[in-house]
């Protein structure tokens, strides 16, 4: 061994040791058990075991250069850790997740696992929420360079009762269950068409891949019956990237394909940060033995034009939907103020609202591109899980309430509104008023799905920029087209009262509704950043309008220094919601009370094999759509009624807050907004979708086809 080789796992050692010594303080961790070539430990995401039923723990390994550990399916030789939780208190089971691993060849021998570092997150159940849990794990492992060496130890840790108070551990958990592949039809991977081809020594698994984003290194590691191994894919990547054609050896080929024609095959793709899992039933394919001429499949569902279509739809439906209606006295005020107006400048205001509807969509659909392009979780009304955003908006709507008191006039540069009202700069303020009233109107729809908004998005996210920005610039146009019709035909409204005095009072009447809209993103703040945060935005805002109301009163520096201040308390606000944001942040809270129980998509699995059937119900206390559906579907009537009897199981997945696992859940559907519906059953063990807007018998008709039975027999 060279002495540069000596003194790298010299000071790997002592790291190791050192982080042992530092890991015993923690009250969030186990000690470590240090080896000879690296260290372990477990970890918890809390200092205590909190009121919830689950706790995320995990179990960190830390090697040396040149050491690995296996994953769950080792490959050609080793075996993953083992964990034996026999021994623990008030624990009723713990599941533990395999982050995306990664291949390594020696010696001819392909096998599957980690290297330098690796957190194996557990979700554990508690059997009585509250109290204390005591972890106690035998680990059996083997960690292997040249020569494999097997380990085992014993590992404790006592969580006392508590608030679940956020350790330091839970950044380290987090970041590993990222890279958790997620399950189902997750984007931004997908994998189509198993087939099996060729025969004797020529057998091989054909896999049909696609990706969002373009391929970089996919690799596959397959899984399958007792008997077969699986070997390292051949990738042949087609011309624009983002299909593959994944062709893997069977092992042994002695096997005639019938063996494994029918059996279940789980496959786990892997390209950089993204990993998918994804579970087949292998099928011979229709191409002669050999199957070199296989290609990938077409890509199924809607054309680009008929995604559209009903974009544009969707978008014109918003405009009934809930959530518009807080900024109904926007759209109302726009018309009186229009009243006895020549059809020119009634035409320039109507269109200038509209094109302040399509450039919001426009800047939502660069953001939305934006997260996808760096496979960030993205989707519709993603964003009122931010309490920056939140108070971002909260500030806008004090001035919104502010200029319809009259303490200030919008006013739009002088060239734009020119050009926008074709009549040297006359109506600037009124102009720009219709255009960010026409912005704000949209950032306020984006908590609603309209139908077919759903579809379109969905359909969009999983393709690319071109896809997202043309989308969303049909839902723009959808939801501007009630203004464009003015703009066609101004004289709908040149009949109105000219506007005078009067308006003022009227103003002041429809920003009551504006007021509403605030106090209603302030009771979705309050759950979020507690009480005191809130109390402390509702100053802040109030410190802003009187220093809008004396900006009135001001000239010159003085006036700019004073938006100067409502700038920076905007931006004071949104640093603050932000401090205190998302303290619970992934935690699954049911508010509910009654049958309703908390999402666990593991759970739904076992219930359908157990003959019961499944309604989930995802929701979020921002999005209006989804209280919608619960006050007029879900919890009244038939529906309540049959919930209530406990003959099907219903589940609520809260994602008023961030949770990556409800995003993975939605995107298995590909859906990426809310609210999403689904009904599970021995017939659909698969789910059955539903409409983003709720009828009883929709829901009923649903249920008794998942179950495969009458209501009746239900119950």
């Amino acid at each position: 061994m060279t002495f540069v080789n000596r003194l790298s796992r010299a000071a790997g050692a002592a790291f190791l040791l050192l982080s042992a010594l530092s890991g015993t303080a923690s009250a969030a961790s186990s000690g470590w058990f240090t080896y000879e070539h690296g260290a372990v430990r477990l970890v918890s995401a809390t200092a205590d075991a909190g009121a919830g039923r689950t706790v995320d723990l995990g179990l960190q390994f830390r090697m040396l250069e040149g050491w690995k550990v296996y994953w769950r399916s080792p490959g050609d030789a080793g075996f993953p850790p083992l964990l034996d939780w026999s021994g623990s208190a008030n624990l009723a089971s713990a599941s533990l997740s395999w982050p995306a691993p990664e291949r390594f060849s020696v010696l001819g021998l392909e096998t599957i696992g980690y290297h330098d570092e690796v957190l194996f997150p557990v979700s554990a159940s508690l059997l009585e929420p509250g109290r204390e849990l005591a972890i106690r794990a035998r680990l059996r492992f083997l960690t292997c360079a040249d020569i494999c060496v097997p380990y085992e130890t014993s590992l404790s840790l006592t969580l006392p009762p508590g608030p679940g108070t956020t350790a330091p551990e839970a950044a380290a958990i987090g970041r590993w269950r990222a890279r958790v592949p997620a399950t189902g039809g997750e984007a931004p991977l997908s994998i189509g068409r198993v087939e099996i081809a060729g025969s004797g020594k020529d057998q091989a698994l054909i896999v049909h891949a696609a990706g969002k984003a373009a391929f970089r290194n996919p690799d596959l590691f397959v899984e399958g019956p007792d008997g077969f191994g699986f070997g390292r894919p051949v990738v042949q990547i087609e011309p624009d990237g983002r299909g593959a054609l994944m062709r893997v050896a069977v092992h042994p080929p002695g096997k005639p394909p019938s063996a494994l024609d029918g059996k279940a095959v789980t496959l786990t793709l892997v390209d950089g940060d993204r990993a998918l899992e994804h579970r087949a039933v292998a099928a011979r394919a229709a191409s002669a033995p050999g199957g070199a001429s296989l290609q990938p499949a077409a890509t199924t569902g809607l054309s680009l034009l008929a995604i559209l279509g009903l974009a544009l739809v969707g978008g014109l439906i918003l405009n009934l939907m809930p959530c518009v209606l807080p900024v109904l006295s926007l759209k109302l005020l726009a018309i009186v103020s229009h009243g006895g107006e020549a059809p020119g400048r009634v035409r320039a205001g109507f269109l200038a609202s509209a094109a302040g509807i399509v450039a919001c969509f426009l800047l939502l659909a660069t953001v939305v591109a934006a997260l996808s392009t760096a496979n960030l979780a993205a989707g519709w009304g993603i964003q009122f899980q931010q309490p920056a955003f939140l108070a971002f908006m909260l500030a806008v709507i004090t001035l919104f309430v502010c200029n319809m008191w009259g303490f200030f006039e919008i006013r739009l540069p002088g060239r734009i509104a020119d050009a926008a009202a074709g009549s040297g700069g006359a109506a600037r303020g009124a102009l720009a008023e219709h255009f960010l009233g026409g912005a704000f109107a949209t950032l306020l729809a984006t908590p609603c799905t309209a139908p077919f908004l759903g579809t379109a998005v969905g359909f969009a996210l999983m393709r690319g920029p071109l896809e997202i920005y043309a989308v969303f610039l049909a839902l723009g146009a959808g939801l501007a087209l009630p203004w464009l019709a003015v703009a066609a035909f101004p004289a709908l409204i040149n009949r109105l009262p000219k506007p005078g005095h009067w308006m003022i009072t009227v103003k002041r009447i429809l920003s009551l509704a504006l007021i509403g809209t605030g106090a209603w993103l302030l009771s979705i703040l309050w759950p979020q950043i507690g009480a005191a945060a809130s109390g402390m935005l509702l100053l802040l805002m109030a410190v802003v309008a009187y220093a809008v109301w004396q900006a009135a009163r001001l000239s010159g520096a003085a006036r700019l220094a004073t938006w100067g201040l409502v700038a920076a308390l905007t931006v004071i606000s949104m640093v603050t919601a932000g401090s205190f944001g998302h303290r619970d942040a992934g935690a699954e809270v049911v508010r509910d009370a009654g049958p309703w129980v908390a999402f666990d998509e593991s759970r739904i699995a076992a219930e359908v094999a157990a003959g019961r059937t499944v309604l989930v119900d995802v929701t979020a206390d921002w999005c209006l759509t989804c209280q919608f559906n619960k006050s007029l579907v879900l919890d009244r009537g038939k529906v309540a009624a049959l919930i209530q009897s406990g003959a099907i199981v219903a589940m609520r997945a809260d994602w008023t807050m961030p949770d990556a696992r409800i995003a993975e859940y939605l995107r298995g559907f590909g859906r990426f907004g809310i609210p999403f519906n689904a009904v599970y059953g021995s017939a659909a063990p698969r789910g059955i979708a539903l409409p983003e807007l709720l009828t009883e018998a929709n829901v009923l008709g649903a249920i008794e086809k998942a179950a495969g039975k009458t209501l009746a027999a239900l119950r």
